[in-house]
């Protein structure tokens, strides 16, 4: 079969596999306990054992090889990610000319895609990093930090697979990861009760659960969605949703295609969801129940020329078009991919069980937080 006949058959199954039946629905994950099942060397184990185990199998799933990647570039060149319109942590430098500053990363989502322009990855390879980020304008919860690690990962990929179909297939093996690396945990830590992840991730666009539940939040949607189907894909994240007229969330115009019409309507990017049920939820109100969604990556197809100068115009943003990162782009200078991050210590919560992720990951909290979590026998490294 020809190339456009192969996605058509992915693209028939897709629509018929992409709701679950209700009576597929995996069973409730355990709550955790205000108590950690696991000691602070436990945890510790555990953590070092999720760092080591995780790129190894997201290297092998996808034909990634790690790459060392910067803590910061130079300002004012369109390396960094603004992400939601988010202010970078910047300084000077004595050995740099006092104009030139430079930031520390917020994500490395540009970076990768002139990485592997510049190192000549050719489609069906890609990299992953570790990036480690500080993003001053976070609000602090228990799973929102000030600093910010992540497996940031880019693929080659062939500009014809701008497709739904292609997309879910990267989701699938990233997913499949996942539950493999549960699996091995809990060999380690046979305590650690079984978190009832099904065998297979629901994909599920924006607009479907804006229709669905037209009067809850975008976050009160994902929560009662996971609550459903235990680990679900939401895509089509960023543009205008056709009930309200807004985002189900922001996202920047320059690294995920979330413009472009596909197959179950716009966009080709979206959020990895699963099912978890919180101890201390900042934000009870996002909660279907007991139940809120715990996003541990956002990801997509890049955008292309035509899908970059569409979303600058659409967010008022069409003079980045003369930043060197955004020109060259423009140029075809850099490779069709697609990529996304994979939260570290938010994977380490997931699988370990945690609380907060404070848990898991050092950092600086609030002092009530702090006074919070310790008075409910929750121990901040």
């Amino acid at each position: 079969p020809t190339h456009s006949s192969k996605l058509s058959l992915l693209e028939r199954k897709m629509k018929v596999e992409s709701t679950v039946p209700l009576s597929c629905v995996s069973p409730p994950p355990p709550k955790p306990t205000n108590k950690s099942l696991l000691s602070v060397k436990e945890t510790q184990r555990g953590i070092m054992f999720i760092k080591e185990q995780f790129p190894q199998l997201l290297g092998k799933a996808l034909n990634l090889q790690r790459a060392s990647a910067p803590l910061i570039v130079p300002a004012g060149s369109g390396i960094n990610d603004d992400l939601n319109g988010e202010r970078p942590v910047s300084f000077t430098a004595k050995s740099l000319p006092a104009a030139n500053s430079v930031e520390i990363v917020q994500s490395l989502a540009k970076w990768k895609r002139m990485a592997l322009a510049e190192y000549g990855f050719m489609p069906g390879e890609g990299i992953y990093t570790d990036m480690n980020a500080i993003r001053p304008n976070e609000d602090l919860d228990e799973l929102h930090s000030l600093y910010v690690d992540q497996w940031d990962w880019e693929l080659v990929m062939d500009p014809r697979d701008r497709t739904v179909a292609y997309l879910r297939s990267v989701v699938d093996r990233i997913y499949g990861a996942i539950v493999q690396l549960d699996a091995e945990l809990h060999k380690m830590f046979p305590q650690l009760p079984a978190l009832g992840l099904p065998d297979h991730i629901t994909y599920v666009h924006a607009a479907e659960l804006e229709r669905r539940w037209p009067d809850k939040t975008p976050k009160q949607r994902e929560s009662a969605i996971v609550a459903e189907q235990g680990a679900v894909f939401v895509g089509g994240i960023g543009g205008k949703l056709p009930i309200h007229g807004v985002p189900h969330d922001g996202r920047a115009p320059d690294y995920d295609d979330w413009s472009s019409d596909a197959e179950w309507g716009t966009g080709l990017n979206g959020d990895i969801l699963l099912r978890y049920r919180p101890v201390c939820h900042c934000r009870p109100e996002d909660c279907c129940g007991d139940v809120a969604a715990f996003e541990v990556s956002s990801m997509g197809i890049r955008v292309d020329p035509p899908a970059l100068r569409r979303q600058l115009e659409l967010l008022g943003l069409t003079e980045r078009e003369r930043l060197m990162w955004h020109s060259r782009l423009l140029a075809g200078s850099f490779p069709q991919t697609i990529g996304g991050g994979i939260g570290q210590s938010r994977l380490c919560m997931f699988l370990l069980q945690k609380a907060h992720v404070g848990e898991v990951q050092t950092s600086v909290w609030p002092t009530d937080m702090v006074a919070k979590c310790k008075a409910r026998g929750i121990f901040l490294l």
